[in-house]
């Protein structure tokens, strides 16, 4: 994924602002007569200063009262502006930070499945929360602050104008110079806050694979090696963390040495002024009180931009998976299937995951409507390749597959999935009741459809075993349940799909020897006039299949069925035997 440079970020994350319109006016409004109110009190307290003279019983009590009861009056309305300003941006980025993930996540569902063989989950699941946080943060203070502060400087300045331009030449060298610093600072300081959310993506990414296989580690007493790996990938996302801050927090110190150095200059220049007479103690005052305000948001403004690096770094995180390219779009002539038989071909099939890498050669199959195709080989012969092509997960390289006579790449994608339902060895159950896990694929079933294929896939007793029968809660991917639970409940979802044509694929691998013969004949039935094709390592369950392919180093190297491979001795008879 390319880099993001920083307009381009900025960019992003206005268009999303600007989803907004009347918040983003109603919030310049606010900002705008807050800043206005606040501001005027330098200049009420000036004239204060001005009405107790400097000459003993001189004091114009009147005026003192009453440019002290204005400046309150002005500070009590910034202060509500300043709430209601608050209330809103608060409201603004939970809007956008909402459309934000849901854009996140939206896309990472139309990501093809290449996308996600090749990224690590723990790593996206870090952009979807800690990274899009981290802009969050960003967008509710950050850059609230940075616009006032923008808006600070500017009346700040023309008020100083006002009093005494002469004084404003000294911020022609200190704010040139605090500016260098804090490019130089920042330019730093991007990097290393971009390393940091790539640390914490490996960090979390290692962990979820870690927690997710517990009791493998635990079986083969693999803890101490374990954490040390988690302890140095700890060690880099700390380091990471810590040089990023290190650079991020020399900015406001350096940018606070210069703002002091200016301050120190007004001081002494304006007591010069004032011993000639060219300017007033009221004039003074207000000056050092607008200095402050015009070096104060600089220096603020300083300390703002590190932490808008580590928003950059993370919306940088956040705007690749929006931008990754989803699946290639149907074609734009491409049909709707409305009907479907199951008559299913592959020809000349050529397919590589990585260039220069073929997986599969010269690939043929052919299945006619209503058969039972097995495929069969040894690990890595290319059996599940053969499944992803079919259901278009990938693209072939060469070659054609078509379903009904039809090129599938002339089809469009949903209907061609929809026309399959799958049952994989890694089972996938979400937290919700075995009802709902079961009715996944489809809203419409009655209860007696349910239980007729829960019974079928042997999994009903035990499901009316349980306390609440059919509306027991799964945990998240049914932890509490046996894997052979578990993969009887995606078999009997799998049963309760119209589609025409089902995939196996090492679906019996967790059940016992008797579950599976069960099963077996369940599906021989459930199966009638579904195009099947089941991939299997336990020759035993696919005696009965149409159609053997056995495929060899990305190739079918044999063709026909059970007995017809028996007798002809050749590779299938060597991995039958080899069974036993």
């Amino acid at each position: 994924m390319r880099k993001k440079n920083k307009k381009y970020l900025l960019f992003r994350l206005w268009s999303y602002l600007a989803k907004y319109p009347v918040m983003i006016l109603s919030g310049f409004l606010l900002m705008l007569t807050s800043n206005l109110f606040s501001l005027m009190g330098p200049k009420l307290s000036g004239k204060a200063i001005d009405a107790i003279g400097n000459k003993p019983g001189a004091v114009d009590f009147e005026r003192v009262f009453f440019y002290v009861g204005l400046m309150v009056g002005l500070y009590l309305i910034s202060a509500v502006f300043a709430y209601l300003l608050s209330a809103l941006t608060i409201k603004l980025t939970k809007q956008v930070i909402y459309q934000m993930r849901k854009d996140v996540f939206e896309n990472l569902l139309r990501l093809p499945v290449s996308f996600f063989d090749k990224y690590q989950t723990g790593d996206i699941i870090s952009v979807v929360s800690y990274d899009i946080d981290t802009v969050n943060q960003s967008l509710a203070g950050d850059l609230l602050q940075l616009m006032q502060s923008v808006i600070t400087v500017l009346v700040s300045l023309v008020m100083m104008l006002t009093i005494a331009p002469s004084m404003v030449l000294i911020f022609a060298v200190t704010i040139p110079v605090s500016v260098c610093l804090t490019r130089f600072i920042t330019g730093r300081s991007r990097p290393l806050f971009r390393e940091r959310s790539g640390k914490l993506g490996e960090l979390n990414g290692f962990a979820e694979e870690m927690l997710s296989g517990q009791k493998t580690t635990r079986a083969y007493g693999r803890e101490e090696e374990v954490l040390a790996v988690f302890e140095e990938k700890n060690r880099e996302a700390v380091e990471a963390n810590t040089k990023a801050e290190y650079y991020a927090t020399l900015t406001g110190p350096s940018v606070n040495f210069m703002n002091n150095l200016s301050l120190a200059l007004i001081s002494v220049i304006g007591s010069v002024l004032y011993l000639k007479g060219k300017i007033g103690l009221g004039d003074i005052s207000a000056f050092v009180q607008y200095s402050r305000k015009f070096s104060g948001p600089i220096n603020e403004t300083a300390n703002i931009i590190g932490e808008l690096q580590s928003a950059l770094a993370a919306a940088e995180r956040v705007f690749r998976l929006i931008d990754e390219l989803p699946e290639k779009p149907d074609a734009e002539a491409a049909r709707v299937l409305k009907q479907v038989y199951g008559d299913v071909r592959m020809k000349d099939v050529e397919f590589s995951y990585q260039e220069g890498q073929k997986i599969l050669h010269d690939f043929q199959l052919e299945a006619k409507a209503g058969q039972q195709i097995a495929i069969v080989g040894p690990t890595g012969a290319g059996k599940t390749t053969v499944i992803n092509l079919l259901m278009r997960f990938y693209d072939i390289d060469l070659g054609m597959i078509t379903l009904d006579g039809e090129n599938i790449y002339e089809l469009k994608r949903d209907d061609l999935r929809g026309a399959f339902s799958m049952v994989l060895q890694d089972t996938w159950l979400f937290h919700g009741t075995i009802w709902e896990n079961l009715t996944y694929g489809r809203s419409d079933l009655t209860k007696q459809e349910v239980e007729n294929a829960a019974k079928a896939a042997g999994i009903h007793s035990y499901i009316m075993s349980l306390k609440e029968g059919y509306d027991t809660v799964l945990s998240d991917n049914g932890v509490h349940i046996s894997k052979g639970q578990r993969q009887l409940l995606t078999i009997a979802r799998a049963m309760l799909t119209e589609a025409k044509m089902l995939i196996l694929d090492e679906a019996t691998s967790n059940v016992d020897t008797r579950t599976e013969q069960q099963i077996q004949s369940a599906m021989t039935k459930l199966m009638k006039d579904k195009t099947c094709f089941i991939i299997a390592h336990r020759l035993s369950t696919i005696r009965n299949a149409d159609k053997i392919l056995v495929v060899k180093d990305g190739k079918v190297v044999e063709e026909g069925n059970h007995r017809q491979l028996m007798d002809m001795g050749g590779f299938y008879y060597q991995l039958y035997q080899a069974q036993f």
